[in-house]
């Protein structure tokens, strides 16, 4: 399995994924929503009534018996917004800004998810590197047991090398253990990240370090300002925001509708035509309403000078995130190199001691303290590898190259 097989496993399994583009077409039928107000409404009715007393002078309510007639009527009628003042248009706008915005994390969504894959996947690699360090640490120690135990039973060394080789030599197998563990864990970490139930079983292939260069951190951040889709979809929320405040200050300007409506009355009483129709308008315009209007702007206000706060609070995270990221990597870079020369300095150091031992110029606590060095700098160097791959992911993440 490859890193890309991976990440399009987890793109087309992660049910993040399917809810954040579910979320997005939802947020499209609100535009669709905002701008039906702007569209004519028709309807059709039917209407039938039966009169029980014609002698009483007054009906349920307010309604008259001059009102009430034996008839049934049926009809369409329509209304057309005319205008009020532009207050649709800005909801409409509000409704793109908001679809854009949500556009925008299921981008997100997507960066995240390959991530999560990325430091899965290196984080097998590191177990399964670390597990064959471990492996062969315990294979020699058990090689130097055998070979002790046979001095022993020499009389050449002592029963007390024998315990000594026998104590780390189980050391060993427990390192060993425990690494297998770890590498389940990391594959059954991979397989979340993948969406898949079932843990990895696939042999992963290893990646070549990337090139390993300085990186200029301006050049970076900037990067990561014009990139980041949690950014944008901030900016755009703070949009929408405030095309919602310009809706609601429009409330308080006139509403102009046009009404029409036509039919047939096909039973009727004599006093009753048998055909209908009739056009007007309407004009409402808010007079007082206990400061309802004013007090939804202030709200709305409020709220875009808050997001508006949110993406300079986002911005500020953003740099802290690429300069973290870089300051991560660059450490997980000095690492690998440090342990790549400590593996070699511990190499030669357990070659000396093994010699010493050897010519009897040593003894077996010199040798097993060789030992452990030398396998403490080879778990080391195998995770500093993927330590720095996934500090690069990392770094690739904060500046936007995931999306």
């Amino acid at each position: 399995m490859t890193l890309a097989s991976a990440e399009e496993a987890a793109l087309r399994n992660q049910p993040r994924i399917a809810a954040a583009e579910l979320r997005a077409r939802a947020a499209q039928q609100r535009v669709a929503e905002s701008r039906s107000a702007l569209l004519p409404t028709v309807g059709f009715n039917a209407t039938g009534s039966r009169v029980a007393d014609t002698g009483t002078s007054t009906a349920s309510g307010a309604l008259t018996t001059s009102s009430v007639s034996d008839r049934f009527a049926y009809g369409g009628s329509l209304q057309q917004l005319v205008t009020d003042f532009g207050r649709t248009s800005a909801l409409v706008a509000s409704a793109r800004d908001r679809v854009v915005s949500q556009r925008d994390l299921v981008t997100l969504t997507h960066a995240q998810v390959r991530l999560a894959v990325r430091q899965a996947y290196f984080g097998v690699l590191g177990a399964e590197a670390v597990l064959h360090a471990a492996e062969e640490a315990q294979a020699n120690r058990h090689l130097i047991t055998h070979q002790i135990t046979a001095l022993a039973n020499s009389q050449l060394r002592s029963t007390l090398d024998v315990n000594f080789a026998a104590v780390l030599e189980s050391e060993a197998e427990l390192t060993v253990v425990h690494a297998r563990s770890i590498v389940e864990q990391q594959r059954s970490r991979l397989a979340v990240a993948m969406g898949e139930t079932q843990s990895i079983a696939a042999k992963l292939e290893d990646l070549p370090l990337p090139p390993l260069t300085a990186q200029d951190e301006a050049a970076l951040l900037a990067e990561a300002l014009q990139t980041r889709a949690d950014l944008d979809a901030a900016k755009f929320d703070a949009k929408a925001a405030v095309d919602f405040t310009k809706a609601e200050h429009r409330l308080n300007f006139p509403t102009l509708e046009a009404l029409g409506a036509a039919g047939q009355v096909p039973f009727h009483d004599r006093t009753l035509q048998g055909d209908y129709a009739a056009a007007g308008f309407n004009l409402n315009v808010p007079i007082f309403n206990g400061g309802l209007f004013r007090a939804r702007e202030a709200e709305a206000s409020l709220e875009a000078s808050a997001r508006n706060r949110d993406v300079a609070d986002l911005t500020l995270r953003v740099n802290q995130q690429v300069r973290d990221a870089i300051s991560q990597m660059n450490e997980a870079l000095r690492a690998l190199d440090v342990t790549q020369r400590l593996v070699a300095q511990s190499a030669e150091a357990l070659r000396l001691a093994q010699a010493r031992y050897d010519a009897g110029l040593g003894g077996i606590v010199e040798l097993n303290e060789a030992q452990l060095n030398e396998t403490s700098a080879r778990i080391n160097a195998a995770d500093a590898r993927y330590s720095y791959l996934a500090r690069r992911a990392d770094l690739d993440y904060a500046i936007g190259l995931l999306n």
